[in-house]
């Protein structure tokens, strides 16, 4: 069977793993070409199977449709992506993924201590929040997500804060935000 066969919509979810209604959205988002049988069933080209499975990994890297669309958009003709293409494409999200791998260190690493001392309240803490320093940080679990501390300088006992926070995953530009 050559790349151009036709494959009706429901032996092409089966051979994708994915439900069906996921391919019209994935066709409807720009991310598959799909067409019509003389029939008037929707049917996709064999070489789509590969898109869908880009897209799938992609997904499980944590990428929005959007930024999968626009990795997508690179490939010359809008063809669908070869083992150069996911090279330089997963290349490019190799940075993603680390800074990922160290919001989750962090949350594992510090997942308990936030309630170590057993008051259960940031504000109060005069372990980890002395005077409410996290309030100056910006709100939600800062410490506990983010890694934010306030500095402590080491001669005088005088407080001296880090420099300014990077933004929360979900708020940058391009973040890992799902559409």
């Amino acid at each position: 069977m050559d790349d151009d066969a036709r494959i009706p919509i429901g032996d092409f979810a089966r051979r994708a793993g994915v439900a069906a209604s996921a391919l019209r959205f994935y066709e409807s988002q720009g991310l598959i070409t799909g067409g019509r049988s003389a029939g008037g069933r929707r049917e996709y080209a064999r070489g789509e199977l590969r898109r869908v499975a880009f897209i799938r990994a992609a997904q499980a890297c944590g990428l929005s449709l959007g930024q999968i669309r626009d990795a997508l958009a690179t490939l010359p003709g809008g063809r669908t992506p070869n083992a150069a293409d996911w090279q330089r494409l997963s290349r490019s999200w190799q940075p993603l993924l680390d800074e990922r791998i160290a919001a989750l260190t962090r949350l594992r690493d510090q997942l308990a201590s936030c309630i170590g001392c057993g008051c259960l309240s940031l504000r109060r803490c005069r372990l980890y929040n002395p005077g409410d320093e996290a309030a100056a940080l910006g709100s939600g679990p800062r410490f506990l997500l983010y890694g934010d501390r306030p500095l402590r300088a080491a001669a005088g006992g005088s407080r001296a804060r880090a420099a300014a926070p990077p933004a929360p995953p979900s708020t940058r530009r391009g973040g890992p935000g799902r559409t």
